[in-house]
């Protein structure tokens, strides 16, 4: 995230979540909940995606500020959007 805030490089992100409702990893709580404070603190625009129908707006909002504008943007797609890990349970 440095070099491109650095050099101004458009940056796009799609980031799925883990540490929220339903997880079942009690060791991803701790850097679900660092995410956005994270990317914020380095100069990241972040929009969340909370239900299935937001991703594809906000993803297009986001791709609008990081390629006309050259900032650096990041969707957020909730872990009850993509449903929680059960790894074959």
């Amino acid at each position: 995230l440095a070099l491109p805030a650095y050099h101004k490089t458009p940056m796009l992100m799609l980031v799925t979540m883990r540490g929220q409702e339903g997880e079942g990893n009690p060791a991803q709580f701790p850097m679900g909940r660092a995410v956005r404070p994270v990317f914020e603190a380095m100069g990241v625009t972040v929009m969340e995606a909370e239900t299935p129908d937001q991703v594809v707006e906000l993803f297009e909002r986001a791709a609008r500020l990081a390629f006309d504008e050259g900032k650096m943007a990041a969707v957020l797609i909730a872990q009850k959007v993509i449903g929680s890990k059960t790894f074959g349970k």
